[in-house]
């Protein structure tokens, strides 16, 4: 959901930190979101100011958040960002307008205003994260609850076809947590997904130590080879066609399966291979059953599509 590596490398404090000046009111960007608001927000509950140079409130309001924020002694961090230097994170959070004032605690978006406000209400605003934070005790936990969130949404562009921005949220991921398998693993599907299989391959190749026997990269892998041996499946519509002049021309529809698969159409590709179990089971060996299989690694056992396709699957061997 959010941008999340800090670009300078740097980490927000330890939880129960006292902060210092310079960390309660800080300038930030897309890239360092996540370890400036979402990491830290663990701790504290953290404004974010999103300004522009051009803005005329903005520049009204930005002194008094200031000042509001230094008043709390660290009961509150301020973040200002730049949209027009960063305008990723104001997008995703559908910024319409400018100044618009956003908190976080434990994680999580929990209030925020848009517009310049007097001192008075800023004031209010600051007071009630405060009482908030003392309530729920500055817990933590939010952050791992956002990585889940994050990961959510990567696969979901992924799904819609936008692989660059599920590949620069991966890649995020990876700046804030170096061996992260679930992030590494998503970098390596992104670029399976694109074609950019031998990428994909050296990636694989060189993954960190710490991940490489990782379920994650063992899934990833599956993939990789099942999609070297769907790059030269043939052209969809000639095979469609050749399975529509005979639907007992297995071969083709194995090809059509390998084909829809390297096209990213996973549920088409399963639904021909269940269709040639069906006909014929024994055919190539089993083979419709062993490339399902493979499907499976390559998926992963908990994704969606392979539990159904895995009941599919048993009901026909068992009816």
């Amino acid at each position: 959901m959010f941008s999340m590596p800090p670009a300078n490398g740097s980490k927000p404090a330890a939880p129960g930190a006292a902060p210092g000046a310079a960390d309660i009111v800080k300038d930030s960007t897309d890239r360092a979101f996540m370890a400036d608001v979402i990491e830290a927000s663990a701790d504290v509950p953290v404004i974010v100011d999103f300004w522009a140079p051009w803005c005329g409130p903005c520049k009204q309001l930005g002194p008094i958040i200031e000042k509001v924020v230094r008043a709390a002694k660290g009961a509150v961090r301020l973040v200002k960002i730049d949209t027009d230097a960063n305008p990723m994170i104001a997008s995703q959070l559908r910024v319409q307008s400018i100044p618009a004032v956003y908190a976080f605690f434990q994680g999580r978006p929990v209030d925020g205003f848009m517009g310049a406000l007097p001192e008075s209400q800023v004031k209010a605003f600051v007071d009630k994260l405060v009482a908030l934070a003392k309530q729920a005790g500055a817990g933590g936990g939010g952050a791992g609850e956002m990585l889940e969130e994050a990961f959510a949404q990567a696969k979901e562009m992924m799904e819609a076809g936008d692989l660059q921005g599920a590949l620069d949220l991966y890649s995020q991921i990876m700046q804030a947590e170096p061996e992260n398998a679930q992030a590494y693993a998503g970098i390596i599907r992104c670029l399976i997904a694109a074609g950019d299989l031998e990428n994909a391959k050296q990636m694989l190749a060189q993954a960190p130590e710490a991940i490489a026997k990782d379920k994650e990269l063992a899934n990833v892998r599956a993939a990789l080879d099942v999609a070297e041996q769907a790059a030269n499946a043939g052209p969809i519509p000639e095979l469609m066609e050749k399975v529509a002049h005979d639907p007992n021309d297995h071969a083709a529809r194995f090809d059509l399966a390998m084909a829809l698969f390297a096209a990213g159409k996973r549920e088409a590709a399963v639904d021909e291979l269940l269709e040639i179990f069906k006909r014929d089971r024994t055919w190539n060996d089993d083979g419709a059953r062993k490339q399902l299989v493979k499907f499976f690694e390559a998926f992963g056992q908990t994704d969606p599509l392979t539990v159904k396709t895995r009941r599919r699957l048993s009901t026909m061997m068992f009816s």
